[in-house]
């Protein structure tokens, strides 16, 4: 069955499309390509216990998730290259779609379940595998419903920055030429750009410019703290998202960073006791301890409320799925239309749901016997499974970026409040919480790598039945890998901190220690902080009211300022080369957005695999930052100067490349 290798996506790939027009992927609902093959599905599942394995390592040591997706993409266009039968760009989604479940299911994990090793509560491996089996598959079945209302009537209205750069490396790499070279060329820049700045003592990552003399003392005296993470992964990603998401997305840091941590400061800074929820006297916190001591806080409560706007405004979408469901089991046939718009049966989808409820509550049962505890964990676990899909959907198609440890600590704080009126509290009271909120941890995460998954497959022309199945193929393939490879580290290493008398190796589990604390401090009942959150929620409406996407804003104001600045700069290159496209018009301008689009998913894959490749080099016995040192590292104002210099250049590099064509350099195709 031969594949016709697309040479491009449509040129309404990435735009509205006018009313009454419909979009017409590469491969077309008419052709019948192989998708669903056992090389295809082996190829997905090998991959993603391999980046399970090796993720969840690397996340419990350096609190860094490997983003598998990318990267397995990549893999993908390699290994068609290995048949005497080329793979199909249909069967490359179906491995890269497998395959990038692998980060999505170890975030779930290590951001939750290591938390009850540290409390002592040891899981059996059985009840590890099963949180993640649970969340991943709530994750994929509440989200099949949602497909249509983020993939196609919002296309060209969201970004989707991820499944933009899988998309063009999987067409680019499929019809290769100068444009296949021009993304190897990026990722191969980026790549190398993004290990050497993180893995070694080449020069700074982040930018802080506290050599300047007024930035020092303003961040000194009112914690007014400037901050830029000069990678080209962020600059890239800042690129498809464009310049109005991307500066939405900095405003909400600029409103975190530049105005929410100076005023607590101010309000605070006489005050010579802890302020709950802060440890320590906020006069003798850092700009970087106010924000993740309070405005944190603030910014959670602000994406939990947008996301319950996002859930209103997809209700309608929600409702039209069980009404063509109906008519379907009404006419007793298979209403659901071509294949590129054909999803698992709404049936199989209810079927699936009541199956999950069932079996969690028999696991929640063997935690507590009361009927009452257990219908009220399994409505909480279902509740925040099917809000937080939404959300993580929405965030991921606009920013790339998943919240997923602020949701998590939303339905830790939940549950706790809801399992405290229930009289359940203590080492039982823990282990409920924590069970339930990696549940929903790994439902959020997995469903946000499912719609990038979907978009993809949206773009190229796949089947989204098929998609589906697999995906649940994949969750139970990265659950087993993820949740032995916890249990047996495990009894390897110490998660968290060094225990008294406890030889064994530390793997600090950052994420998981923060859970931790929450979960044991509220299980101490101690008060809670609605100020903060509800101060988010004003927030979140006041977006609202003057049009602005509240949830992207409330992004930037959970996410550290120095991810949102470069993701800015990359909007206003986008800008500036689509204006130019805009001037060249026809073939030309064309090529110039084109061109814009692979460098900057050539630089997201590039920055990806080189994440990748610095995790791994960290799990080396011995490794050390300063097996590659610069001798001006050490110096802040050179090592930062030179930093951003380069980060300059890879921006040249972007406008340039973007240009070339139009430029004169005329290429082969």
């Amino acid at each position: 069955m031969a594949d016709p290798a697309p040479k491009r996506l449509p040129a309404n790939a990435y735009t509205p499309l006018p009313p009454g027009t419909v979009y017409s992927p590469p491969v077309a609902a008419s052709e019948k390509l192989a998708e669903l093959t056992p090389r295809s599905v082996g190829w997905g599942v090998f991959l993603c216990v391999v980046f399970t394995v090796a993720s969840a390592y690397s996340g419990l040591k350096v609190g860094q998730v490997m983003e598998a997706a990318i990267p397995i993409s990549i893999l993908a266009i390699g290994l068609a290259r290995l048949y005497p039968r080329r793979s199909t760009v249909l069967e490359n989604v179906i491995i890269t779609g497998i395959g990038g479940l692998a980060g999505s299911v170890v975030a779930g994990a290590i951001f939750t379940l290591p938390a009850l090793y540290i409390l002592k509560l040891d899981p059996h491996p059985i009840q590890t595998i099963f949180i993640c089996v649970a969340g991943g598959c709530l994750g994929v079945l509440f989200l099949i419903p949602l497909r249509r209302y983020f993939v196609r009537d919002m296309h060209g209205i969201l970004p989707y920055p991820e499944a933009t750069a899988i998309t063009e490396v999987l067409v680019t790499g499929e019809k290769g030429g100068s444009q296949a070279k021009l993304l190897l060329q990026a990722t191969a820049i980026s790549g190398v750009y993004d290990f050497l700045v993180t893995t070694f003592h080449v020069w700074k990552e982040y930018l802080d410019f506290q050599f300047v003399p007024v930035i020092r003392t303003l961040t000194e005296r009112a914690r007014i703290a400037v901050s830029f993470d000069a990678i080209s992964f962020i600059l890239g990603l800042g690129y498809v998202m464009g310049l109005r998401s991307s500066m939405i997305l900095c405003a909400g840091g600029v409103l975190s960073n530049l105005v929410l941590v100076p005023l607590v400061y101010m309000i605070g800074s006489h005050n010579t006791t802890a302020v709950y929820p802060g440890t320590i006297p906020i006069a003798q916190m850092t700009a970087s301890q106010i924000f993740r001591g309070y405005v944190r806080f603030v910014g959670v409560g602000a994406i939990a409320t947008a996301g319950i706007f996002g859930i209103v405004k997809s209700l309608r979408i929600v409702a039209d799925s069980f009404g063509v469901a109906l008519k379907a089991f009404r006419v007793g046939k298979d209403a659901s239309g071509e294949r590129t718009d054909r999803d698992l049966p709404i049936m199989t989808i209810l079927l699936g749901v009541a199956v999950s409820a069932l079996a969690i509550g028999v696991f929640l049962g063997q935690l507590n016997s009361s009927p009452a505890v257990v219908i009220a964990g399994v409505t909480l676990a279902l509740l925040f499974s099917f809000f937080f899909t939404s959300v993580a959907a929405n965030a991921i198609a606009t920013t790339a970026r998943n919240p997923v440890s602020g949701m998590t600590m939303l339905t830790i704080i939940i549950s706790s409040i809801v399992l405290l009126r229930f009289g359940v509290s203590g080492t039982t009271g823990m282990f409920f919480v924590m069970a339930l909120a990696g549940m929903v941890c790994t439902a959020l995460s997995t469903s946000g790598q499912t719609i990038t998954d979907f978009k993809t497959g949206y773009w190229l022309g796949s089947t989204p039945a098929a998609q589906q199945k697999v995906k649940f193929l994949g969750v139970l393939a990265a659950s087993i890998a993820a949740g032995l490879t916890i249990v047996m580290l495990a009894q390897t290493f110490q998660f968290g901190e060094a225990a008294p008398g406890d030889l064994r190796v530390v793997l600090p589990s950052p994420q998981a220690s923060i859970m931790k604390a929450l979960v044991e401090g509220f299980m101490s009942r101690q008060p809670v902080a609605y100020i903060l959150f509800g101060a988010g929620a004003a927030i979140a409406v006041a977006m609202e009211m003057l049009g602005v996407p509240a949830l992207i804003f409330a992004l930037g104001m959970y996410l550290p300022l120095e991810l949102n600045t470069p993701a800015l700069v990359g909007g206003f290159l986008a800008h500036y080369l689509g204006k130019r496209s805009e001037r060249e018009g026809g073939e030309r301008g064309g090529g110039i957005r084109e061109r814009g689009v692979i460098i900057a998913s050539g630089l997201m894959a590039g920055g990806a695999l080189g994440g990748v490749f610095g995790a791994a080099c960290r799990l080396i016995p011995g490794y050390s930052e300063d097996w590659i040192r610069t001798p001006f590292y050490g110096n802040e104002v050179a090592s930062q100067l030179i930093s951003a210099a380069l980060f300059v250049a890879l921006c040249v590099y972007l406008w340039f490349g973007s240009l070339r064509d139009s430029l004169g350099n005329k290429e082969s195709a």
